[in-house]
């Protein structure tokens, strides 16, 4: 399961409720669209996805969906709470339609593949809904429900990749973009829906990776997010065009291929799961400077016992001494995680054991829910939801207290560093202070001067709060 979250541009955090804004619709557009995406980074690349093949079809972007001609959401299904936002979304929509008739309102993504009927025929939302494979049938359907039929095309592909488009950067800040490496995933963890709305997993070719991560430094970005449900499983064999000899691609030797690009690239990925990323990975991560020393290693539980129920792979020791292995070849890598409290049968001793997980690796970030089940998960045909909603709530509270805690203590042991900088944008809390984040993926704010986006800044920390580092220039 990727990395969950809902963004706002020009949030410092990278957190909010939903990322709607659009570039300036270009006049020579017959037609205006809106999108909003919920969920994990590859549904907003998914958007810039469908923003290309939109806009090859004479739509242009708007940023205000009361002028669109269509509207459309790309959704997600790993938690309860952003279905029931994209259905409040929804009915807005549908009372906006009644002024609008001729507007058409969409649904894409994993919602779209789980709820099609009910979106459709019973609710009558949406006049056309579009799995995460079937982007490219996007115009055909859009020319079908303006006809005034239902249109819709949820089929999973063992196959598409969308190697060939290149994407359309939806209110880029012109500095960090996402570079999607696969789709897809073959771990069948007992409360995730992705192997169900997104199929199992298939590999970009790595050279069509490399050219789109080239050509965004080309334009001025200076930074990349490698994305996958699971990129550690990413596994290539082809012909390399270098050297017309068949070869092997892992994910490590793709690192390598994109860090190579240019010193100046900075490259980050997401997700890993704990049972595939290798000591190769974070021995190209030593190799490397501009590679990130940052890893997203989601833990779910810290009981052996709830793990395995989760189908996570992995016991609570292994998972232990992979922390430990990071540490050991990468000494001062930040580590983030998810945390799900409250998971079938969960007692308060297998809780205690993920408060025990969380004071051992001591993440710098961590994104923690409770359990809500999912219908069609392999949790919700085995198990009962057993556990009490106040329950499951009083053990969220207690990891995300402790994990505040942390998070300030890792904040206070930076006092007086010195970092590497790359400037993102404006600070969101005052226009005199620019914003970007270190090594480790920690934010740090700091005056203005002369400094521009694009450009790296050494930043000596003064002072922090629990989410964001407060610094000046050196």
């Amino acid at each position: 399961m990727m990395l969950e979250q809902v963004t706002k541009v020009h949030d410092e955090s990278r957190q909010g409720e939903a990322f709607a804004p659009q570039p300036a619709v270009d006049q020579t557009y017959h037609k205006k669209f809106y999108i909003e995406s919920y969920g994990c980074q590859m549904n907003f690349n998914d958007s810039e996805i469908v923003a290309s093949i939109m806009n090859q079809e004479g739509f242009g972007a708007t940023r205000n969906y009361e002028e669109a001609d269509l509207i459309l959401l790309n959704t997600c299904s790993i938690r309860e709470k952003a279905e029931q936002t994209v259905r409040k979304r929804l009915q807005e929509f549908r009372k906006l339609k009644q002024s609008n008739p001729g507007m058409l309102v969409g649904v894409l993504g994993c919602m779209a593949e789980r709820l099609k009927a009910k979106l459709l025929e019973e609710e009558k939302l949406v006049d056309l809904v579009v799995g995460p494979d079937a982007y490219r049938t996007l115009p055909a359907l859009v020319e079908e429900a303006e006809t005034g039929q239902k249109a819709v095309n949820v089929l999973l592909s063992r196959e598409e990749t969308y190697a060939d488009i290149n994407p359309i950067r939806l209110d880029s800040n012109g500095v960090t973009a996402f570079v999607s490496i696969m789709r897809g995933c073959n771990n069948m963890c007992t409360s995730c829906l992705v192997p169900f709305t997104r199929g199992w997993d298939r590999c970009r070719d790595p050279y069509s990776v490399i050219q789109e991560a080239a050509a965004l430094f080309n334009n001025g970005y200076r930074e990349v997010t490698l994305l996958g449900q699971n990129v550690d499983s990413y596994y290539w064999v082809g012909v390399s065009p270098e050297s017309a000899q068949e070869e092997t691609i892992t994910f490590a030797s793709l690192l390598e291929k994109v860090a190579q690009i240019n010193p100046l690239l900075r490259v980050r990925f997401s997700t890993s799961h704990p049972k595939d990323i290798t000591d190769e990975v974070l021995h190209t991560m030593a190799k490397y400077e501009n590679i990130c020393n940052y890893i997203h290693l989601p833990v779910q539980s810290g009981s052996t016992r709830v793990l395995q129920l989760m189908n996570r792979t992995y016991t609570r020791e292994w998972y232990m001494k992979k922390v430990t292995r990071i540490r050991e070849i990468l000494p001062d890598c930040g580590l983030s995680t998810d945390i799900i409290t409250g998971f079938c049968t969960e007692t308060e001793e297998d809780h205690q054991d993920t408060m025990s997980m969380m004071e051992f690796a001591k993440y710098d970030l961590a994104y923690m829910f409770f359990y809500s089940e999912r219908p069609g998960t392999l949790a919700a045909r085995r198990y009962q939801d057993d556990v009490p909603e106040d329950v499951k709530k009083r053990r969220l509270a207690q990891v995300v207290e402790l994990h505040r805690r942390q998070a300030l203590e890792s904040m206070q042991k930076d006092l007086g560093k010195t970092f590497k900088v790359l400037v993102e944008g404006t600070s969101k809390r005052s226009e005199n202070d620019l914003f970007g984040r270190n090594d480790q993926n920690k934010v740090i704010v700091f005056p203005r001067g002369n400094y521009e986006k694009g450009q790296y800044v050494q930043v000596k920390v003064v002072d922090c709060t629990a989410a964001t580092l407060i610094g000046k220039v050196v």
